[in-house]
């Protein structure tokens, strides 16, 4: 099965959750893209000792997870994309979303 995890948050236990999904998913032999929306594409500042987002994004790119930052939030917040959640478009996500069985959105 086919996953596009949509994340609209930087609330540390949501982003946490989505990933854990993500990489639960993987392990069973899933495709899982992400696509970070908004102020999820600050993912690289977030976290903490409890919900440790930056661990279990690293995890998620070692199973074959691909996550993508929304290239236009980005430049709002006058950042460059990470190497683990390159730019992407609206574009990427309408086919993305096209392209899933099931769409799930977190925040």
């Amino acid at each position: 099965m086919k996953y596009l995890l949509i994340i609209n948050s930087t609330d540390t236990e949501t982003v946490w959750n989505a990933f854990r999904f993500g990489s639960a998913a993987l392990s069973r032999g899933h495709e899982v893209n992400v696509f970070l929306l908004g102020p999820a594409v600050e993912i690289e500042s977030i976290g903490n000792e409890k919900f440790d987002v930056q661990k279990l994004l690293l995890r998620f790119d070692e199973l074959g997870g691909v996550a993508l930052s929304c290239g236009t939030c980005l430049r709002i917040r006058q950042m460059d994309a990470g190497a683990i959640c390159p730019m992407s478009t609206m574009d990427d996500l309408v086919r993305l979303t096209e392209e899933s069985d099931r769409v799930l959105t977190f925040g």
